[in-house]
């Protein structure tokens, strides 16, 4: 072969091979995806719902007088006992600084006591010198009675003035108590605060106040010395053992669930998921401002743990939970992820991949929850779907699954 003929074999291929190269570089790489294959089964029919755990019954023991309580040495946790536990010790408050003016009239007051007690003494002594007056008068009548000497009618007379004047003295010296005690209480109002001696009731409880029910000391609302009013509260006290869970839901959702309904408790912590029953869903809503600043109707499902306590004792008081109730059954149904389905012409469709190309695929929709839709008529069990397509997924287009 000619020198000439190697070099035009030479540049032929080296044409061939850019043009080659060129044609690849303009084909389209296939788009990365994630796959999915149909699934055929049961599907629950669940909503879902945020909500906390909340002990049933919470006691608020309060103070139930007004004095000084000592310090709460218990600590969040500590079991009780109902009738037996002291849970705080009160004793009574010392008394109030005197200002000024309220020192003098105090004093006062005092000096009008002690007057008002010397009058009354001396009305005693008036009414026993009455008295023995009466006692003689009353021994010469009825002497002069025995003698003859006067009527029935004035020693009777006599007897009367006797015991006319023994009441005048019980009465003197009723007076003589009152005024004693007005004395009392206003030399008390002098009484300054660190002038009481507490000796004889330190170490020991004055105002027990106890444990109402048998649980654990859930919070401590007053933990340190100090005067408090009549009720304050002291202490929360409850039965961890007595849980119920609160789920918050949209009313839409809430209209769908009825008393009886099993819930499973995802995402509480554990392992495995909690079952749960509902017992109540409350006849009153509520607005809640959502995390986007929307204005949402609420309601409240109460459910009840079904699962022995053994499963969900690690929960306590206001623990986050997440629940999903189970308002509907599919049974051996078609179904794949909400995410694979989008919105075509105002129907529903999916990517399905067939030969490494994605086909647009319309699909008929039935019932569905968060996670899953039932498909009840577009695809077959086989069929793999792309779950998330994003904006350059197209009808034809090769596609690989993504690793």
């Amino acid at each position: 072969m000619s020198l000439k003929k190697i070099k035009i074999l030479v540049k032929s291929g080296i044409g061939i091979l850019l043009l080659a190269l060129l044609v690849y570089a303009f084909i389209p790489k296939a788009e990365k995806v994630d796959l999915q294959g149909v699934k055929r089964g049961d599907l629950l029919i669940t909503l879902e719902g945020e909500g906390k755990t909340r002990i049933r019954d919470i006691y608020v023991v309060s103070a139930p007088i007004e004095g000084r309580v000592m310090r709460i040495e218990s600590e969040p946790g500590d079991r009780v006992v109902a009738g037996e536990t002291i849970i705080a010790n009160m004793t009574p408050a010392d008394p109030r600084f005197l200002d000024k003016r309220s020192e003098t009239q105090a004093r006062a007051d005092v000096q009008g006591a002690v007057a008002a007690k010397g009058l009354a003494a001396s009305k005693v002594d008036r009414a026993r010198a009455g008295l023995e007056f009466a006692v003689a008068e009353y021994n010469r009548s009825e002497e002069l009675f025995k003698n003859g000497n006067i009527s029935i009618a004035r020693l009777e007379q006599a007897e009367l003035q006797l015991k006319m004047r023994k009441a005048e003295v019980a009465t003197a010296q009723a007076d003589l108590k009152v005024m004693e005690s007005r004395l009392i209480a206003a030399e008390a109002q002098l009484v300054q605060p660190g002038e009481i001696d507490n000796d004889d009731i330190k170490g020991r409880c004055v105002v027990c106040v106890h444990a109402p029910v048998d649980g654990i000391m859930l919070r401590i609302l007053h933990e340190s010395e100090g005067v408090v009013p009549v009720g304050t509260p002291l202490v929360e006290v409850g039965n961890p053992q007595d849980l119920e869970i609160v789920i918050e839901m949209l009313s839409r959702d809430a209209v769908r669930v009825r008393p009886g309904n099993i819930a499973l408790i995802k995402r509480w912590g554990g392992t495995e998921d909690i079952r749960a029953q509902v017992r109540i869903v409350e006849p009153s809503g509520y607005t809640k401002i959502s995390a986007l600043g929307v204005e949402e109707q609420r309601v409240n499902v109460i459910l009840d743990f079904i699962d022995p306590i053994e499963k969900w004792q690690t929960l306590g008081n206001a623990f986050r939970v997440e629940a999903a109730i189970i308002v509907d059954k599919a049974v051996d149904v078609i179904y794949v992820p909400i995410s694979a389905l989008f919105r075509e012409n105002e129907i529903w469709a999916t990517f399905v991949v067939r030969k490494g190309r994605a086909e647009l695929q319309p699909v008929t929709v039935g019932r569905k929850n968060d996670r899953d839709a039932e498909i009840s008529g577009g695809l077959m069990a086989s069929d793999k779907v792309i779950i998330h397509p994003g904006n350059n997924v197209a009808d034809g287009i090769r596609v690989i699954a993504r690793e």
